[in-house]
């Protein structure tokens, strides 16, 4: 859409490299380990010839050996790379726009972050033995690898949108492309080696009893949210640690001075840095009030909990948009990439307006980062889910364009999604998801959710309205819609196409055993990428407790969740 200027080919060489090695069958450790030639190693791949150009030219080793070899590459690459925008932005933006810029000062974050997921994956493949990697050490460096690729591609869009940045653009290519080719192929002999089981490149693979039927699961012992919200305030107010969620330090923000702080910003500066998942959660509790400012929850800052006083009453909001001069990256109000975040109780609200375009409320870069009981609300890219492992429970999201859109893998269970009124002209699109790489362990799944209009929308009688359940952003956009109620507002061809025939193939679509008006399947659209599935072991791939792993971290969190499928 004009509307629109989020760029389906940032560069044209990352649709080429987004290509490379192809999941395979199941394989045992033996023939993993087997010594092979690296020519051998990457004939697999899709682009066998940049392949051989990471790998040592001479000699035979296995899947394992090579598999460390180019994490250690792509390490020195992505330091090499945020070498390069250091040197332009330490020009001190001379001859460069606002804009240009401010996508390299995304790049230059999303580089450091680079840096940091692939010391964690090498250093964690250098110490364990070819074959114990099991869950969720290899989904825990997948989901690293996966996030890195998110990340360039992230840097690359920005440039891509910022006009004037044609000079940056052009010099950073070839680095660019480079680093993306280098960071897929690193990705692919990971998931060639330690992930022996993956499936089809349309699904996940199966993990076994977690597909299966399981009830709500609340934790150990006793849940903290198996109460009323009033109750699990007072419940954490009066036990601290000794509550089923432990917590290691507390403070209040009260704009009536009342607390120990004013803004949540500074709230968040007061938290510990790096603290351990394992010692508990820094509890910020947000009063009832609307806080305007733009919030970062930084690297170091993990395991903070906030809790506002209800959706509607502790609200913070922006309004920076596109329009006035932001990246879509740097927009929202409140961005969130210290691990282990959970929000409970709070809006995050965008107020720039449809007029604005772009214009996120809230985007997670958080690993293990949880949602219960928030409301997002925007126009365009209301809700960033940009990368890593992502859940929602009992939330409410407005918007229009796009309004859940990212490159995590993310589960939105019992959540509501309301389409607004979006300007004259546009066409409303529930999600836009961005898998650019058939071995990201990414996708967003909609399960037990209702898929509505919001009031604005449900009275309009001005113009015509098509609502869609999404679009495909990236080459292997991925999403699933099961086990929710789908309201008329739904066009029935359900999903639309981005540009012409692109992705059309490559995506993975899917609803199962949805209801509701909207539901309907048989006016669907016919691509070869959608798909309606029909057994419960298809759908429970993309479930908590298989698309983010969820058995594994959420019962430390509190929040209530369900593993397997309703």
């Amino acid at each position: 859409m004009a509307a629109d200027i989020r760029a389906t080919t940032a560069l044209p060489a990352i649709l080429v490299l987004s290509l490379s090695l192809l999941v395979v069958a199941a394989r045992s450790d033996t023939a993993v380990a087997t010594p092979v030639t690296p020519s051998t190693a990457c004939n697999e791949t899709t682009d066998p010839n940049f392949c051989r150009t990471v790998l040592p030219s001479n000699g035979t080793s296995n899947l394992y050996t090579y598999g460390r070899f180019s994490v250690a590459r792509s390490l020195a690459n992505a330091n090499r790379f945020l070498a390069l925008v250091n040197r332009y932005l330490a020009r001190g933006g001379r001859g460069l726009s606002p804009g240009a810029v401010a996508a390299l000062q995304d790049c230059q974050l999303l580089s450091v972050l680079n840096i940091d997921f692939l010391s964690s994956a090498g250093a964690t493949l250098n110490t364990s033995a070819n074959s114990t990697l099991l869950d969720p050490q290899a989904e825990d460096v997948q989901t690293l690898l996966s996030a890195i690729l998110t990340n360039q591609q992230t840097c690359a869009d920005g440039l891509q949108a910022a006009a004037s940045a044609w000079s940056v653009r052009d010099g950073l290519a070839v680095p660019m492309a480079n680093s993306t080719k280098l960071y897929s192929v690193s990705l692919s002999l990971f998931t060639r080696a330690w992930v022996p089981a993956a499936g089809k490149s349309g699904g996940r693979r199966s993990r076994g009893s977690s597909s299966a039927n399981k009830p709500p699961h609340h934790g150990h012992g006793r849940g903290l949210f198996d109460a009323t919200d009033d109750e699990m305030v007072r419940r954490m107010a009066l036990e601290g640690a000794a509550a089923a969620v432990p917590v290691v330090g507390e403070v209040t923000v009260d704009q009536s001075g009342a607390g120990n702080y004013t803004t949540v910003g500074d709230a968040v500066a007061a938290a510990p840095s790096n603290l351990a998942g394992s010692n508990g959660y820094f509890v910020i509790r947000v009063a009832a009030g609307v806080y305007e400012e733009n919030v970062v929850v930084p690297k170091n800052k993990k395991y903070v909990m906030m809790i506002g006083d209800g959706i509607g009453q502790s609200v913070i909001t922006g309004n920076r948009s596109v329009v006035d001069g932001w990246t879509t990256f740097n927009s929202a109000t409140f961005a969130v990439l210290g691990t282990g975040f959970v929000a409970v109780n709070m809006t995050f609200r965008n107020t720039a307006g449809p007029a604005k375009h772009q214009a996120v409320a809230l985007r997670s870069g958080a690993d293990l980062s949880t949602f219960y009981r928030c409301s997002f609300e925007a126009y365009q890219d209301t809700l960033y889910t940009h990368s890593l492992r992502q859940f929602y429970r009992a939330c409410d999201i407005y918007g229009t364009v796009d309004y859940v859109f990212g490159n995590a893998a993310v589960v939105f269970q019992g959540c509501n999604l309301y389409s607004r009124l979006p300007m004259r002209g546009q066409s409303n699109t529930v999600t836009a998801q961005g898998r650019t790489d058939p071995n990201q362990n990414t996708g967003t799944t909609l399960q037990g959710c209702v898929v509505a209009a919001a009031p604005d929308l449900a009275a309009n009688a001005a113009f015509p309205v098509a609502t869609y359940l999404g679009r495909p952003w990236k080459l292997y956009s991925r999403t699933v819609i099961m086990q929710s109620e789908v309201d008329a507002v739904v066009d029935p061809a359900g999903w639309m196409p981005w540009d012409g025939d692109f992705a059309l193939a490559t995506l993975f679509y899917a609803e199962y055993n949805n209801s509701g008006p909207g539901a309907d399947t048989s006016r669907r659209v016919a691509w070869p990428g959608f798909h309606v599935l029909g057994s419960v072991a298809d759908a429970g791939n993309f479930t908590v407790g298989n698309m983010v792993l969820g058995d594994f971290w959420l019962p430390q969190t509190g929040v209530p969740f369900t593993s397997g499928l309703n």
